[in-house]
């Protein structure tokens, strides 16, 4: 009897594992699917399966990511907000840093620069080197009339190598080389 119980608990045990892993391939499957989707451009289509790989491992980061792109990409901003939450929620420190930046992108284009720029700057704590967090993030401080903390911003992004600051700054302010650099930029 005992035998034939433990045999039963590995079995069950078995099926648990297989299925778990079953799962994770499903998960993994609707997301490839989703990806070759968007990756032609059908953006509902993909959405629809980033969906599904989310219904199969709600903790699945890339997946929140991915569907957050798409929606953003159809002007379906509050999911997009929302799904970029998520990332930021689930924790993953590699993911943290994009979670913040693409929301912050979605606040800048929807015109909530005042909510866009803690999140850039919540990117920035994660990611030092986020040139493009200290891009947008000084254009949704020239929006709310910080040209000054805009000026500081462009430079950090220029010295990082981002070339749209760059460009603004060789032509509205061919000095700014000459500048030094606060120590805190965030």
């Amino acid at each position: 009897m005992k035998k034939s119980l433990f045999f039963i608990a590995v079995i069950v045990a078995l099926m648990l594992l297989t299925a778990g892993i079953t799962l994770a391939e499903s998960a993994n499957s609707f997301f490839n699917q989703g990806f070759e989707k968007h990756l032609k451009g059908n953006l509902a289509g993909a959405i629809t399966l980033y969906s599904k790989a989310i219904n199969e491992n709600p903790a699945f980061t890339m997946a929140f990511q991915m569907r957050g792109i798409a929606e953003q990409q159809l002007k379906k901003y509050p999911q997009a907000i929302n799904d970029y939450s998520m990332i930021i929620t689930l924790g993953e420190p590699d993911f943290k840093a994009v979670g913040y930046y693409n929301r912050g992108i979605v606040k800048n284009i929807t015109g909530d620069f005042a909510g866009a720029i803690p999140d850039f700057s919540q990117a920035i704590e994660f990611d030092k080197k986020l040139a493009g967090a200290f891009f947008h993030r000084g254009i949704a401080k020239s929006k709310i009339g910080d040209v000054a903390g805009q000026m500081e911003d462009f430079r950090q992004a220029a010295q990082l190598g981002d070339i749209n600051a760059e460009k603004w700054l060789n032509t509205y302010c061919p000095t700014w080389k000459q500048i030094p650099l606060t120590k805190n930029p965030t």
